[in-house]
């Protein structure tokens, strides 16, 4: 078990969280729509507080795991950035989701940076992959855009999957 606190991270434009209870409704909404399909679903209310618990339970398990995505000038929820962990992921997976509407405003990149960076300080790491789906071109752009590489030898948890992989280094991205 892991010691470290779950942090709140802010940027100049986000808060990055804890989860609350209140956040799966609309984190629900999202794995059940169509957009989810780079994750693999669209997924049940189950499967998606699955995911949920998941995501709260690699705090304690990992020290590490995933926050809200907050604006910081109105505290709407807009997604969730992570650092996945277990059995399901090959190595520590740096992971975002934005929610309808929050795309294509530098929002992902924002919170993935202020992740990797706390990873960097607060966990020592040396790397993480990011896995996207083929044909998802903005989450490819976002890998790109934090300096992740494609990894073509890398495992996956999907074969069909693209890796990127981010050199963590103690140089901020």
């Amino acid at each position: 078990m892991s010691h470290h606190p779950v942090p709140t991270l802010q940027t100049q434009r986000l808060t990055l969280r804890p989860m609350l209870e209140t956040d799966f409704p609309a984190y629900a909404a999202f794995l059940a729509s169509p957009r989810s399909a780079g994750m693999g679903g669209p997924f049940s209310t189950q499967q998606a507080w699955g995911m949920f618990c998941h995501d709260i339970a690699c705090w304690p398990l990992f020290g590490h795991g995933a926050l809200m995505i907050a604006l910081r000038a109105n505290s709407a929820c807009i997604g969730q950035v992570g650092i996945n962990d277990g059995p399901l992921f090959p190595e520590k997976e740096l992971g975002w989701l934005l929610y309808d509407g929050y795309e294509r405003h530098g929002y992902a990149t924002e919170a993935a940076r202020a992740l990797c960076e706390w990873a960097i300080r607060t966990l020592k790491l040396k790397s993480l992959v990011s896995y996207v789906a083929r044909g998802n071109a903005a989450s490819a752009a976002v890998a790109e855009r934090l300096g992740a590489a494609r990894d073509a030898h890398a495992e996956r948890p999907n074969p069909d999957d693209l890796v990127f992989r981010h050199q963590l280094n103690a140089t901020p991205l």
